[in-house]
């Protein structure tokens, strides 16, 4: 089974799709604004479906059901806690995110926009925010390769080194040739194929397992705490599963699908068609674990590797109850999740080398064709550097991503937060609350006081300093004050 054909040659032709998408973006490609940010023409479909896929990686499919399928309904805090991050995302932050990156000479990176918006000459804020964006990037990058390579190791039963390079060479090649464009179309197909595959394989599990009422008594009967909400878990537990939507506010690749919309106009639209989809998704992967529990009481027989790692219950169930086709386009889901995040993650960190180091410190003439190649060769460098790290298939990668999460929302999510509604935001502030939202996250990280997830503190605490050191550092310059009120005028102009 692991080495099926019709599997394989269904991933073969997903793969061979997503490089085409990544030709026609190519010839779309014209200079590097397009190359980084699609040309900031991105119409409020693509715009919603491409933030979405970009963040929800291989855990969608795999990480979030094994979670339900070994402890119950209890795991689905996390998905409430996303649900009202992204919503909060997207209604507070998106529009005028847009409208203040263009004002602000049009910025093209988050570390762009950073050092525009306050005036820093010094670069402190672009050099600082693009080292954080390398650093956690690199490392979200390689546990995307690992997630990849798991996933043809063990639907083909490849060597891991060859799925090493099976599973990141697709993503690799279409994010080098046609950049953002190339991401967001084939986002834009991936999240349409994770939807199908969610949705789908609940309902299948459900009428094997003979229905709803039966399946509901079937996980009664194995551990009636499997449909308790509050199992094994404090206040601090839930407020720290929920605490997971604060990182939404920081997170480079979901911001730059905002950045890159048409206008903020498209994002009224854009914000219910994601938080749709994302509704979907995540109700979907916590039925697959919840209804999984079901399906394998009833058939013990079947649940040796479900058993030994509750994780690849998604991957058996789609193989056990669907032809190999089927099985094929539902498994390309679980790709299509780690492709649309590690594409993501590989622009971001080129776009920081490219416009924040080697434009802004190394050529500041660069023609727009020398930039477009030269953010090509970052996606390899990016790359290599990644499958390097995922090479020891026993490295700790996937633990450090554990709060690479919580590094993005508290160092990035209360500068971006504020910089967007409180025109008294200083450098100062701005810089103040990135090291303080870091540093926390690190420091909480190792300590693990109270047992609370270190994104609140962090956020808490960076929040805190922005404010403490904008107040007392000095009044943002006229300019500031200007471009900030002509951002929220636009905002506001139009408002939906």
């Amino acid at each position: 089974m692991t080495e099926s054909i019709p599997m394989l040659v269904t991933f073969v032709v997903y793969i061979v799709g997503m490089i085409a998408i990544g030709l026609a973006a190519y010839r779309a490609t014209n200079n590097f604004g397009d190359y980084i940010l699609g040309g900031r023409r991105l119409g409020s479909f693509v715009t919603a479906l491409s933030a979405g896929a970009s963040d929800m990686s291989g855990w969608l499919l795999m990480g979030l059901p094994g979670a339900i399928f070994l402890s119950g309904i209890s795991e689905s805090w996390i998905a409430i806690g996303l649900t009202v991050g992204a919503y909060l995302n997207w209604r507070i932050v998106a529009g005028r995110l847009r409208v203040h990156t263009e004002v602000n000479h049009n910025a093209l990176t988050l570390p762009d926009y950073f050092s525009t918006r306050f005036e820093d000459k010094s670069r402190v804020l672009r050099i600082f925010s693009a080292v954080v964006i390398l650093i956690f990037f690199t490392i979200y990058c390689a546990s995307g390769v690992v997630a990849g390579a798991r996933l043809f190791e063990s639907t083909f039963g490849m060597d891991y080194h060859t799925a090493l390079w099976a599973g990141a060479a697709a993503t690799i090649a279409y994010t080098f040739i046609g950049g953002f464009l190339a991401i967001s179309w084939t986002d834009t197909v991936q999240a349409s194929l994770m939807i199908f595959a969610l949705i789908l394989t609940p309902v299948m599990v459900i009428i094997a397992v003979g229905g709803f009422g039966s399946s509901m008594d079937v996980i009664e009967a194995k551990n009636v705490e499997y449909l308790d909400m509050f199992k094994g878990l404090n206040w601090i537990a839930i407020v720290s599963l929920l605490g997971w939507g604060l990182g939404y506010f920081g997170q480079p690749h979901i911001l730059a699908r905002f950045m890159a919309a048409d206008s903020h106009h498209v994002i009224h639209n854009a914000r219910r068609i994601s938080m749709t989809w994302m509704i979907f998704c995540l109700a979907g992967a916590v039925a697959v674990g919840f209804f999984g529990i079901a399906f394998f009481a009833n058939n013990p027989h079947l649940a040796g590797s479900v058993s030994e790692n509750g994780e690849r219950v998604f991957i058996e169930l789609s193989m056990l109850l669907f032809n190999p086709w089927i099985a094929g386009v539902l498994l390309s889901a679980i790709l299509a999740a780690v492709m649309s995040t590690l594409s993501c993650q590989l622009l971001v960190c080129s776009s920081a080398l490219t416009e924040d180091f080697y434009k802004a410190f190394l050529r500041k003439s660069a023609s727009q064709r020398e930039l477009v190649w030269v953010g090509r060769l970052m996606v390899l460098l990016v790359a290599i550097i990644s499958i390097a790290l995922a090479s020891n298939p026993d490295n700790r990668v996937l633990g450090l991503v554990a709060y690479a999460w919580a590094g993005f929302g508290a160092a990035f999510g209360p500068v971006i937060l504020f910089s967007v509604l409180w025109r008294g935001m200083t450098r100062n502030g701005a810089l103040a609350g990135m090291l303080v939202g870091a540093a926390t996250v690190l420091i909480w990280k190792q300590f693990g006081w109270f047992n609370l997830y270190e994104i609140i503190p962090g956020f808490i605490f960076g929040s805190a300093a922005i404010v403490l050191f904008s107040l007392i550092g000095g009044k943002p310059s006229e300019k500031m004050l200007t471009r900030f009120d002509e951002a929220e005028a636009e905002y506001l102009s139009e408002k939906e």
